[in-house]
């Protein structure tokens, strides 16, 4: 399955002022049966995601071709606020995790910009 992504506009926010949002595609392919796993920690996942400076929203999508294919796609306010968080402790904890039980390969991640 393709999925194409989409480049959110600039917003006007709260303060009056626009700001150019990003949408972040993180695409996972995760080993055989640990499907439920994957898709159970992405809770904890979307945790840090709300704790994160400069996060919007997160929804995490599954492939129907391959049921072992994940896309989270990921709105921040600025490039910056999404470096800044997958530089963190939390990040790297999760990334930990699921490089040593959960995932098939290397997560692979696209920045998309207005």
């Amino acid at each position: 399955m393709r999925m194409i992504p989409w480049i959110l506009p600039a917003r006007t926010i709260p303060n009056g002022k626009r700001t150019k949002m990003i949408t972040v595609g993180m695409n996972y392919h995760v080993i055989e049966g640990k499907q439920g796993d994957f898709e159970a920690k992405f809770g904890a996942v979307m945790e840090a995601l709300n704790a994160a400076e400069g996060h919007t929203q997160s929804t995490l999508w599954k492939d129907t071709h391959d049921g072992a294919s994940y896309l989270i796609t990921s709105e921040w306010s600025d490039e910056s606020a999404f470096t800044e968080f997958i530089r963190s402790e939390d990040f790297r904890n999760v990334t930990n995790w699921g490089k040593e039980q959960i995932l098939s390969g290397r997560p692979q991640h696209k920045v998309y910009k207005n």
